[in-house]
């Protein structure tokens, strides 16, 4: 039964958002910086191949099973863009503002009915670095891109995600409820399923 895992993330929001749900099952979540594990060369073509990459990487360097997110926004009206670039879609990583500027920009000529998009995301978990069965399962969010910023929670591109039948931004909603209905946080149910499917947890 697996009673700790690595989650290759340095991201403590990250970490709490799945320990919220993991830690009530009896696994303890560690961050991959507890072990001094340096980030992977996210260089896959998909977000399925990179979160199996960066999970690969932290269950090699902690010696234990592993879990690890790679996901992001689609945009319809980008051809899917900015999708596995969307932490560095401005050219740095991890530049909320810049990156939120840029999509708006993008955007700039496209109506209102045009700008579907959706934040998806794949989970890997593996139970050594060279797991031939990893568990791997995504999930998505479906919304649209607002014409400006709204909201002060989240991160990312959460401002300017108006969720679906909600009529506000992801940036708007309590984290409790974010938690629940989020891309990240189906995908997390879906893999609990399939570890107790399989029991492993």
């Amino acid at each position: 039964m697996v009673k700790e895992i690595v989650l290759a993330s340095n991201n403590s929001g990250k970490a709490r958002e799945f320990g919220d749900i993991l830690s009530p099952l009896g696994i303890e979540v560690h961050l991959q910086k507890e072990f001094d594990i340096p980030e992977a060369e996210e260089n896959g073509l998909s977000f399925i191949e990179n979160a199996l990459i960066k999970a690969r990487n932290a269950a090699a360097h902690a010696h234990m099973p592993a879990l690890a997110d790679d996901s992001g926004l689609c945009v319809d009206a980008l051809g899917g863009a900015p999708g596995i670039y969307s932490a560095r879609y401005c050219g740095t990583w991890g530049n909320d503002k810049a990156n939120n500027d840029k999509l708006l920009e993008a955007l700039k000529d496209v109506p209102a009915d045009k700008r579907t998009a959706r934040y998806f995301v794949a989970l890997a978990y593996v139970r050594s670095k060279d797991d031939p069965v990893p568990v791997v399962v995504t999930a998505s969010w479906e919304g649209t891109i607002g014409m400006k910023p709204m909201g002060q929670n989240g991160f990312g591109y959460d401002p300017l995600f108006v969720v679906t039948g909600r009529n506000c931004t992801a940036a708007q909603i309590p984290h409790q409820i974010k938690n629940v209905i989020s891309h990240r946080a189906r995908a997390l149910s879906l893999l609990v399923s399939e570890l107790s499917r399989c029991n492993e947890i």
